[in-house]
């Protein structure tokens, strides 16, 4: 007890000069929610409690689904001695679950790619924003620092999904200040629908949007009265499913009218279903970019991926330096640049609706690839013989020429057996299944990943750059897999402990405690700005709809 007592007393030292400038700086700005750093502290501690003890039902609930999700990929991972999982896995599992569940890309947890100098959880400069570290933190001083076990990361995902369900109640609230409408009054049905599709315009601007007391922007309301079909539906659909689950409760003879806490839960199913309702348009999206690769390879050239005719339902527009960055350009023909499918699909810039917490991003299909060996496997590493009995029951697909020999050459890479989640299987996955997993690049910097890093269109080309791409043409391909020429034999394990940080601090055991409590109190305070709404304004055309015509997008900032 004693040691995580000094590790909060140690925190609030470290961080009280900073933030003093932080505060100062914020009050000139508008913020979708002012809070101090003691209510940061205290609202992660009373969810960090109530979720280890398990006094709610629905926390407990939530538990139990989260459990499910998450036990046959800690099965997978490996750990230390303890049986533990060390940062790097902390970070994949977690990232996993809300990617995979809510296609949800949670801020300080994004995925590195495959970066070559990561050096592990606690290095503050990799994370965009902390709060992700300061649930983490807490945790890991809970085990005296001895990596964490599966109760302790269902918790942490328990409590940073609680965060996202909080911030929704906030928006929710500004719906109401939209519409002219009490918290302390029930409405009907009616204006129910009303509320919730201000709930989503809201939710699709995220930290963009103005949400100050009594909002009266025309713009808005212009926005609301275009709200697309397809979200209308999305919303009743919602409501009425949640009106069948409680058709024994309610009098049926009465007209129906919702409190606000019975809007909050439909609000909670709303924003957890979100990023798997959107992901339609990102299956669309990616079928429309399969047409343009009839050699079934998984790229497409560059000019091709530009040159889409006017009455197109998608016009692509990222730049040759974005899809760079990102990890989404074949560069290994020489003059022939293409783009990667499923890396450009994956992509920040198709991500949409990016809060204080999070961004919702395209689904990704290989992870259920991946899932479903790691359900098979039940362990970090596996033989080359039994992947390729397992990967056949996966798929009817006939593997390309030399891939079941490039699983062979991993095993012997790494003693006999291959890693799951290394780069070497993640690329031998991308020849596998070209159009469902992406190419492991080796990307520069983590930053580039992020949602934030790209906004206010900061990815799209120039009309300059795509008409010289388009212009330049493309070298036909004769059809096959050119596997030699694009393949890597540089590894990298990303969810495994490096052995320098290891070595280092096992030598310098006082100084990673002082690391540790400078990254929790960076964390502390990056956590207290993100929740100020410090991502500020940005264009909506920035979002995955924006790829379609013109018309469908909102003409305005925020």
């Amino acid at each position: 007890m004693a040691p995580t007592c000094a590790l909060r007393a140690s925190i609030l030292i470290l961080i009280v000069g900073s933030l003093i400038v932080e505060q100062v700086a914020a009050q000139s700005k508008g913020f979708l929610r002012q809070v101090s750093l003691k209510e940061v502290e205290a609202d992660l501690q009373a969810t960090l409690s109530t979720v280890l003890q398990g006094t709610s039902a629905s926390t407990a609930r939530r538990m139990e689904t989260i459990e499910k999700r998450t036990w046959q990929t800690f099965q997978a991972l490996p750990k230390n001695a303890a049986g533990r999982l060390a940062p790097p896995a902390v970070r994949y599992i977690v990232h996993d679950y809300f990617a995979r569940e809510h296609g949800w890309l949670i801020n300080g947890l994004e995925p590195h790619g495959m970066q070559l100098n990561v050096t592990g959880m606690h290095d503050v400069n990799i994370l965009l924003d902390k709060a992700p570290l300061v649930v983490e933190g807490l945790l890991e001083a809970r085990q005296g620092d001895r990596g964490l076990s599966f109760t302790d990361i269902v918790a942490m995902a328990a409590v940073l999904e609680q965060m996202m369900f909080d911030e929704s109640v906030t928006l929710l609230e500004a719906a109401y200040s939209f519409n002219g409408l009490s918290m302390q009054n029930r409405i009907d049905e009616a204006t129910l629908h009303t509320v919730l599709r201000s709930y989503l315009l809201f939710f699709g601007l995220g930290s963009k949007a103005k949400l100050e007391p009594n909002i009266e922007n025309v713009q808005y309301h212009q926005a609301l009265l275009k709200t697309q079909v397809a979200e209308q539906e999305f919303e009743r659909d919602t409501v009425f499913n949640y009106e069948f689950a409680r058709r024994h409760t309610v009098n049926p003879f009465k007209p129906r009218l919702y409190s606000f806490e019975a809007v909050s839960e439909i609000i909670e199913v709303l924003a957890q279903q979100y990023g798997k309702w959107q992901n339609a348009e990102c299956r669309d999206m990616k079928a429309h970019l399969k047409e343009l690769d009839p050699e079934g390879l998984g790229h497409l050239p560059l000019g091709r991926f530009y040159e889409q005719p006017k009455g197109s339902t998608y016009h692509f527009s990222e730049s040759a330096d974005y899809l760079r960055k990102i990890g989404a350009l074949d560069e290994t023909s020489p003059g022939n640049p293409k783009v990667i499918i499923t890396n450009y699909v994956a992509g920040p810039s198709n991500c949409i609706a990016t809060s204080s917490y999070y961004s919702v991003c395209c689904l990704s299909e290989c992870s259920e690839i991946l899932a479903e060996l790691e359900h098979l496997i039940a362990a970090p590493s596996a033989s080359p013989e039994k992947l390729l009995s397992l990967i056949s029951t996966i798929s009817d697909e006939t593997l390309p020429e030399g891939l079941p020999k490039k699983l062979e050459a991993i095993a012997a890479h790494h003693g006999g057996e291959v890693p799951l989640h290394g780069r070497l299987f993640a690329q031998w996955l991308h020849f596998a299944f070209p159009h469902e997993c992406p190419y492991p690049s080796v990307v520069q910097s983590s930053a580039a990943l992020t949602a934030s890093e790209w906004l206010d269109g900061q990815s799209a080309a120039s009309a300059q750059e795509r008409e010289q791409h388009k212009a330049s043409g493309s070298v036909p391909s004769n059809g096959d897999l050119d596997l030699e020429g694009r393949w890597s034999d540089e590894e990298i394990l990303p969810v495994h402990d490096l052995p320098t940080a290891s070595s280092v601090w096992v030598g310098l055991g006082a100084l990673r405690v002082v690391v540790q409590l400078i990254a929790v109190g960076v964390a502390l305070r990056s956590a207290l700005t993100a929740l100020q709404g410090s991502m500020g304004s940005s264009n909506k055309a920035a979002n995955l709809k924006a790829k379609k015509d013109d018309d469908l997008v909102l003409g305005f900032r925020v």
